[in-house]
């Protein structure tokens, strides 16, 4: 039923896995390898069609230089800042209280309030496009950070509410039992008993969301417009001429789209995965 552990199988297996290993790695990383031999190449490279051989110089320097110094970069990134960071407040916050209601509070409408939530993150969000767009013009909120904002709040809910359910009813009930027993009142059992033990899941969902959030292009593209606003997934495609696609610089704001999610992970490591993996062993 279950697979057999590589180490228990035949040597000649473990060879040939370990040997299709790094050509599965390499296969995986090729994009990225492409994007960041991109970001290296002059411009000339790209007119004279010479795209996948050597960079005929380094122009490293040249093309992130121009990327923060001669374009609209450093306000695409300022934007997603200011639209993932309370995002994943706003999501951390709402889920933290539902998932405590959901998972501690036995009540009739319970597992239908739950399921609810869990149905949200299984509607397309293709379909959504022009009801979402239509209501943003309604409200005033289209094109702005603030309607994005709320809009990834709403959707993420759901499966941050899914998440913080399922990890508070791993926790001991008698830890709850014991407060209530003590006269504590509700909020306090959640803000000094529950929410302390929540941290591990809390470091996991926001990394989940930060990078859900911040690598965003779908809604990017169709809920803004303009430096005003845009994040700098949709911003990259700034470097598009009329007629001559920038590829070198495109690839060189890719690369630095792509540090903040990285750093935030590596950063936030040791708590991702204690988040992920409580309550996998009892």
């Amino acid at each position: 039923m279950f697979p057999t552990p590589i180490a228990k199988t035949s040597r000649s297996w473990q060879l040939t896995y370990q040997s299709m290993l790094p050509v599965a790695l390499i296969l995986w990383l090729l994009p990225l390898i492409a994007v960041a031999l991109f970001s290296i190449k002059p411009a000339g490279d790209f007119s004279s069609g010479d795209y996948w051989t050597l960079p005929s110089r380094f122009a490293g320097f040249e093309n992130y230089g121009k990327v923060f110094l001669e374009s609209d970069m450093p306000r695409y990134m300022l934007n997603s800042v200011l639209i993932t960071v309370p995002t994943v407040i706003g999501c951390i916050v709402l889920s933290s209280m539902t998932g405590f209601a959901l998972g501690v509070y036995r009540f009739g409408a319970n597992l239908l309030v739950f399921f609810i939530f869990v149905a949200g993150n299984f509607v397309p969000f293709q379909i959504l496009m022009v009801p979402v767009r239509d209501l943003t013009l309604d409200m005033g909120l289209y094109n702005t950070k603030t309607g994005l904002v709320l809009f990834h709040i709403a959707f993420q809910t759901g499966f941050c509410t899914l998440f913080m359910r399922n990890f508070i009813r791993a926790l001991p009930v008698e830890l709850i039992e014991a407060a209530r027993v003590e006269g504590v009142a509700e909020w306090r059992i959640f803000w000094f008993v529950v929410l302390p033990l929540m941290k591990p899941a809390i470091a996991a969902l926001a990394v989940l969301v930060f990078t859900f959030i911040w690598n965003d292009y779908f809604w990017a593209v169709v809920l803004t417009q303009g430096i005003e606003s845009q994040p700098v997934t949709a911003g990259i495609t700034s470097f598009n001429a009329q007629y001559r696609a920038a590829y070198h610089l495109m690839s060189a704001g890719s690369i630095v789209a792509a540090l903040p999610p990285v750093a935030m992970f590596f950063a936030m490591q040791r708590h991702f995965i204690a988040g992920l993996t409580l309550g996998a062993v009892k």
